[in-house]
């Protein structure tokens, strides 16, 4: 039986100022692959490429990934400020209805630092254009200078609500994590539960309430060494699980339809 396809959401990626490629990060492919047991598909976010119906009918789910562009405010009612850094409104035509797509649909998807802002968007939330200027928050920016393995180090403790979803997946109330994110929720949307904390009260981790499908969102980066982190791992299989489960289930359909 074929794996489930999950759609990777992809980047515009500048090469060398002259070349514009579609890109997403060789550890999003291994975390989708190797823990979810996906198969990892690169998606052009761009609405004159592809639709979110097309998206929808060719993947079983969505892994909404990290960028550095951010959503455009006027997606939350906001002017752009300087502050608000670079953006990408490509990506943002194809995400937040794809989003609230698949929160009606239940189709699964795991949203990922952008992704996870996207989530919170696309459900009428907004976002502070940077966590650092806030009274009493930390830099959970990237480290501008060392290896990869020391930008992407954990960092810092993420609270889950006791008995909550994320304390349910992960065995414990409290984890440390990886940041390299600027921006943060700001406005919770419509349905979205904040599940887990920083110490500076920058929310890490939510879900979409009442949603059919699993819509588990996180602030960190937990594609890096998903395979072997006791965080990561988790997060990826629980994904993964409801991959098999929604793919098994269209099987189902489609068989029906035909028989």
């Amino acid at each position: 039986m074929s794996r489930p396809v999950v759609g990777i959401i992809g980047n515009y990626l500048d090469i060398e100022g002259r070349y514009r490629g579609h890109a997403g990060g060789v550890i999003n492919s291994e975390a989708v692959a190797l823990v979810s047991q996906g198969v990892p598909l690169v998606i052009p976010a761009d609405p004159r490429l592809v639709s979110v119906e097309d998206l929808m009918e060719a993947c079983d789910g969505f892994l909404l990934t990290g960028g550095r562009p951010n959503v455009h405010p006027s997606e939350y009612g906001e002017e752009a400020t300087e502050a608000h850094g670079s953006f990408e409104r490509e990506r943002d035509a194809i995400t937040l209805p794809l989003v609230r797509a698949c929160v009606e649909r239940g189709q699964p998807f795991l949203g990922i630092c952008r992704g996870f802002q996207e989530v919170n968007v696309a459900m009428g939330g907004s976002l502070f254009p940077e966590i650092r200027d806030l009274p009493g928050r930390m830099n959970h920016r990237m480290p501008p200078d060392g290896t990869l393995e020391e930008k992407f180090a954990l960092r810092h403790i993420v609270k889950f609500t006791k008995g909550g979803v994320f304390n349910r997946l992960m065995g414990t109330d409290e984890v440390m994590t990886n940041t390299l994110h600027g921006q943060g929720i700001n406005r919770a949307g419509a349905r979205i539960v904040i599940d887990g904390y920083a110490p500076d009260g920058t929310p890490e981790a939510i879900y979409v309430k009442d949603a059919p499908g699993f819509t588990l969102s996180v602030q960190w980066h937990p594609e890096w060494n998903a395979a072997n982190d006791p965080v990561s791992r988790p997060l990826f299989e629980a994904f993964g699980q409801a991959l098999e489960d929604f793919a098994s289930a269209r099987r189902g359909r489609k068989l029906l339809r035909t028989a």
